[in-house]
């Protein structure tokens, strides 16, 4: 269930399959959530960099396709970033404070996804209220949808995300309030050319407040095991034992990073030979969904990932015995492999 403004939120749509786009288009055009939006816009962007010095606050970064559980007594902050046209998503306990956060990037991983989340944020109460952001995802749409929201086509990748992230709020019997709708025109800017932008990729979630900034992130704080995490992105489309699923990555009760292993395969070698001999602009045209969108490092972070592939082209190399890769909170709020 949805509510905006501690009301209960429906639509009149009747049909299932139009229900998810239908009642987006409403709850873009809410003026609670419009406000909340432009509120949301008006924030400076954090820059988070733990290059410089350690930092005394506990952070936990979330990749895509990955979620985190966070416990606010033992984290301070959660969140994630580099997402153009996946989306973020926030779900928080008003009593205990869990925080679950997560980046999706495919429709089909909602369902089961949303459950992954759940499970540990409303602690056995069905009626809790939990306040939900959505932040991520912008118009990628043809030209001739670029004033909207189609709803007869939904054109590009994150229109039938964001329709399904609300289709399945919506179904769901969970108490989901709704505070920010930060996506699709919402979150797109527009250069001289006209290519669409999202105008931020990430966010920051304050454990203790559940309050919310947007953020980006650098590769020192995009850790631990940044390479692999990443690498398992990618193989878990084939790897069948992911189907459907957020990819498991922390642990909730011991404050560890426990990064489940994931497999890949020579077939997906294969094509990085190829891509390795490519230039830079023809590697962002061939391994992105939005080529004009992606951040500065894209195509360096997709040469560091082959590069260990090459190295490492036997999976159980990097997860001996298919266990896990466990990684331990330091003193000074960083990372160390088990």
């Amino acid at each position: 269930m949805i509510f905006v403004g501690g009301l209960f939120f429906s639509t009149d749509s009747s049909s299932s399959s139009s229900q998810g786009i239908e009642t987006l288009v409403t709850l873009m055009e809410n003026p609670i959530l419009v406000s909340a939006a432009r509120s949301f816009n008006s924030i400076e962007e954090t820059k988070v960099s733990f290059s410089e010095t350690s930092t005394p606050n506990k952070y936990v970064y979330v990749f895509q396709r990955e979620y985190a559980t966070v416990d606010p007594s033992l984290v301070h902050y959660v969140g994630t970033d580099e997402a153009t046209t996946c989306v973020g998503l926030v779900i928080r306990n008003r009593i205990t404070r869990m925080t679950s956060v997560a980046h999706f990037d495919f429709p089909k991983i909602v369902d089961t996804g949303l459950t992954q989340m759940l499970s540990l944020v409303v602690d056995g109460n069905p009626n809790a209220d939990l306040d939900v952001h959505l932040i991520g995802g912008f118009d990628d749409v043809s030209p001739s949808h670029a004033n909207g929201i189609s709803t007869s086509e939904l054109d590009g990748y994150s229109t039938p995300l964001c329709a399904k992230l609300i289709e399945t709020l919506q179904r769901r019997n969970e108490k989901f309030h709704i505070q920010t709708l930060f996506v699709l025109g919402h979150n797109t800017k527009r250069d001289s050319q006209g290519h669409a932008y999202p105008i931020f990729h990430g966010f920051l979630v304050e454990t203790s407040t559940g309050s919310l900034v947007p953020a980006s992130f650098d590769r020192t704080s995009r850790c631990p095991d940044e390479i692999v995490r990443r690498i398992r992105v990618t193989s878990s489309y084939e790897d069948t034992s992911w189907n459907g699923r957020l990819l498991e990555t922390y642990d909730t009760k011991t404050d560890r990073f426990v990064i489940a292993p994931c497999c890949w395969t020579p077939r997906q070698l294969r094509p990085i030979m190829t891509l390795q001999n490519l230039s830079d602009a023809e590697v962002l045209v061939s391994c992105s969904t939005s080529p004009y969108a992606e951040g500065p490092d894209f195509v360096e972070t997709l040469r560091r990932q082959w590069k260990y592939l090459v190295k490492h082209p036997d999976w159980r190399e990097s997860f001996p015995k298919k266990q896990p890769r466990i990684f331990e909170r330091t003193a000074d709020g960083g990372w160390r492999r088990c």
